[in-house]
C-alpha cells in the first residue's frame, strides 16, 4: 500500500468519531437474550442515516439467530432485499418483512444493484433511514473470495460501509468499523482486511478469503444471492 493510499483511508477513519452522530433505540429484551447467549456488543451509533453493513464470517445457520438478536439490542435500522414473490405467501411474508425484509423486482432492467443504489439515494435525498445489509460471502460455505455486489453498493451509492465483526472466538458482535470505499479495490481491500483481522467465525475453516472473487455472471445474480443470508 502506497504512503498516499494509507493517508486516504486514515483521512476516512477520522471522518467517523465517536459517539456517532446517528443514534439507535435500543431493545432492552434483547439485549438481555444477548447477554444470556454470552455475548457482548460493541457500538456507538452509525454515523449517517444510508449505509451498506456487511457481516463476516457468514459461516453457519446459527449466524442468523444470534445477529438477529443483537439488531433488535442495539436497535439497527437494517433491512435486507428479497424477491417481492416471497411476499406474496401467507404468514411468511409478514415475518419477513416484520424481520427488516425489503421486496425487490428482480426483472427489473437496472438490475438488484441497481435497485438498491436507487433506494439509498432516495432515501439519502429524503433524509430518511436506510441501512442495508448483505453477505459478501454470499454463501455459509467456503469460496475463493467475496462477491461484488456489497462494493459495488456502497460505492454506487456514496454511503459508508460497515463492517461487521461476528467473533465467536470472543463472541462479540463488533459494528463499530466504518469506512467510505475510494474505488481503489485493492487499498481498500486491505483496509477491510485490516478489520477482520482475527476474528473467527462459527465454522473457523469456513471463513472465505477476504479478496474479491473474479467476475462471473452478473452482479444482480451475485447480490441476489448474498442478501439472502444474512439480514
Amino acid at each position: 500500500m502506497t504512503l498516499a493510499i494509507a493517508r486516504c483511508h486514515a483521512e476516512m477513519s477520522a471522518e467517523f468519531t465517536t459517539p456517532m452522530p446517528v443514534p439507535c433505540k435500543p431493545q432492552a429484551w434483547a439485549a438481555w437474550l444477548v447477554k444470556l447467549m454470552g455475548w457482548k456488543i460493541e457500538f456507538d451509533g452509525l454515523p449517517t442515516k444510508q449505509g451498506v453493513l456487511i457481516g463476516y464470517p457468514h459461516t453457519s445457520n446459527w449466524d442468523f439467530i444470534t445477529m438477529m438478536p443483537v439488531k433488535w439490542a442495539v436497535g439497527l435500522p437494517i433491512q435486507f432485499f428479497a424477491k417481492d414473490s416471497l411476499f406474496r405467501i401467507p404468514l411468511f411474508g409478514r415475518w419477513i418483512r416484520f424481520i427488516g425484509a425489503v421486496p425487490i423486482d428482480r426483472s427489473s432492467a437496472k438490475g438488484v444493484v441497481g435497485e438498491m443504489v436507487d433506494a439509498l439515494k432516495t432515501h439519502k435525498q429524503n433524509d430518511e433511514m436506510l441501512w442495508i445489509a448483505l453477505s459478501p460471502e454470499g454463501t455459509r460455505k467456503l469460496t475463493d473470495g467475496w462477491r461484488s455486489g456489497f462494493y459495488q453498493l456502497a460505492l454506487g451509492a456514496d454511503v459508508p460501509l460497515c463492517m461487521l465483526r461476528i467473533d465467536y472466538g470472543k463472541k462479540v458482535a463488533k459494528i463499530t468499523d466504518f469506512m467510505r470505499l475510494t474505488g481503489d479495490v485493492q487499498a481498500d481491500y486491505a483496509h477491510i482486511v485490516k478489520v477482520y483481522k482475527g476474528v473467527q467465525g462459527f465454522h473457523v475453516n469456513q471463513a472465505s478469503p477476504i479478496r474479491p472473487l473474479p467476475t462471473r455472471k452478473s452482479l444482480a445474480s451475485d447480490t441476489m444471492q448474498s442478501h439472502q443470508h444474512i439480514p
